[in-house]
């Protein structure tokens, strides 16, 4: 089995029912996505796999086969993916646990509305919890990083 993990194909070497997570971070060492609650509703975990965000922690590595997988790490080579400078001219991480999903579902969110209300941005990010409250400031840097957009 192999997956297409941030452009470049990686074999899978453990259990078919094994947590994508854990393929994620023990095997491929990309310890960006984080380990959260486990049961898929904090959003730590959150990944794209063919575009769509979605939690690694309950989903069989055997559903990623053969798919296009995108961690933090391949969101973009150098922090330079317009959410990413968002989130650091609005300085969105507090603890910055959650960031990684927050992240990966604002970026998801941006590639289907580019100019996304805050409803949207609400609706699209309620499944994405962030202990230290920054949910303002998360809003804020989407909305920044959808400016963006249009000046690219």
């Amino acid at each position: 089995m192999w997956v297409m993990v941030n452009g470049a194909r990686r074999s899978v070497h453990a259990a078919p029912d094994t947590p994508l997570l854990w393929v994620i971070r023990d095997e491929w060492h990309l310890t960006g996505t984080k380990y959260g609650c486990g049961i898929g509703v904090c959003g730590a975990c959150t990944v794209h796999l063919d575009g769509q965000p979605l939690r690694a922690c309950t989903l069989p590595v055997a559903a990623a086969s053969g798919r296009a997988l995108t961690t933090i790490e391949g969101l973009s080579r150098n922090g330079t993916h317009p959410v990413q400078r968002a989130w650091i001219a609005e300085d969105v991480p507090q603890c910055g646990y959650c960031q990684s999903g927050q992240i990966m579902s604002a970026a998801a969110l941006l590639a289907r509305h580019p100019h996304p209300s805050d409803r949207q941005i609400d609706q699209a990010m309620a499944g994405n919890l962030c202990r230290c409250g920054t949910y303002a400031r998360i809003r804020r840097a989407i909305h920044r990083a959808a400016m963006h957009d249009d000046e690219a």
